[in-house]
């Protein structure tokens, strides 16, 4: 079976309606994939982190190691070029280059579009741009080196990786038989559709039609991968910051209690997370204290979560509106 490359955006995930956690299951299952390979970052908050379990698509991890020190070294090589003229010419090169690749993964994106030759052949262009100006190393987070030791640790497997968009046209080479995604015939359904929806209640803008994304959340009975206790604990997100606190802290406390094992592993967090600054907010300080330490007693809540539960621990949480 052939190694199959397919791409993963991270946090931007959250932030594509046509290419997000959800999609990414969903092409799993076009592809007849139960398990896949894991090749992205260490970041345990990843978006796919949360989908992929949910969604019983077994993750294989041990394929990445732990680069911190490599971001460490980056930052240090920044603030050293900085101090000379000719050092800031390539740092302004480099975010040139930085650029050019966060407008390809940030403008309207699908799946399949990501996979295209035009889209990988920006990114390595967007790739090469930085090494070109700060040099394969510190300046480059090591990319050739943690590239390259990927591709040793996975040798002859086959199946499906899940690697970084950028990553991906440097391991096409460096795998020799892997493959991009046989996409032919796929579209996001609707578990991409309704990961999507949920994305956008989660980050409200000023511009949004609250009332039109209440409604589209209410008509939902949820999945796997997005379960009706999200789309419960998103709207209470909407009523919150409009003041609305009796209708938040209803269906908070209905999706906590619609809390499951299999559900998404960030779930609890975020949901008791914010169900305790809303009984903050009503003044009933005892509750929300017992609420934000179930989340710091959690086995896993996202740092977001464990920051807001540790923040209303020392200081009771104040709603205010603009």
């Amino acid at each position: 079976m052939p190694l199959t490359l397919l791409p993963d955006l991270g946090d931007l995930l959250r932030l594509q309606p046509q290419f997000n956690a959800g999609t990414v299951v969903e092409a799993l299952r076009f592809l007849r994939v139960s398990a896949a390979l894991w090749g992205s970052g260490m970041d345990p908050d990843h978006p796919l982190r949360d989908a992929l379990p949910a969604a019983r698509v077994d993750i294989t991890d041990g394929l990445v190691g732990d680069w911190a020190w490599a971001d460490a070294e980056h930052t240090q090589l920044q603030d050293f070029l900085q101090q000379f003229s000719q050092g800031r010419e390539r740092l302004r090169a480099a975010a040139q280059a930085e650029s050019a690749l966060a407008q390809l993964v940030t403008a309207p994106l699908s799946l399949t579009r990501a996979c295209h030759p035009e889209v990988l052949a920006g990114v390595q262009q967007a790739v090469r741009g930085v090494q070109d100006a700060l040099d394969e190393g510190p300046g480059t987070r090591w990319r050739v080196r943690r590239l390259t030791e990927l591709a040793a640790r996975l040798g002859d497997a086959g199946g499906v990786l899940i690697v970084p968009l950028d990553d991906l046209p440097d391991l096409l080479t460096l795998l020799p038989g892997a493959v991009l995604p046989d996409l032919i015939g796929f579209q996001p359904g609707e578990t991409s559709r309704l990961r999507a929806l949920a994305d956008r209640a989660w980050q409200l803008n000023e511009d949004d039609d609250l009332s039109g994304l209440l409604d589209s959340l209410s008509r939902e009975a949820g999945d796997a991968v997005t379960p009706r206790a999200e789309l419960d604990a998103a709207a209470a997100g909407i009523h919150l910051a409009v003041g609305d606190l009796g209708t938040a802290r209803t269906l908070l406390e209905r999706a906590a209690h619609g809390l499951t094992d299999d559900q998404p592993r960030s779930l609890a967090g975020l949901t008791l997370a914010r169900l305790g600054q809303v009984r903050d907010a009503q003044g009933d300080r005892e509750l929300a204290q017992r609420t934000y330490r179930a989340v710091l007693a959690l086995r896993y809540a996202p740092q977001v979560a464990r920051e807001a539960a540790q923040a209303g621990l020392d200081t009771p949480f104040a709603l205010t509106l603009s």
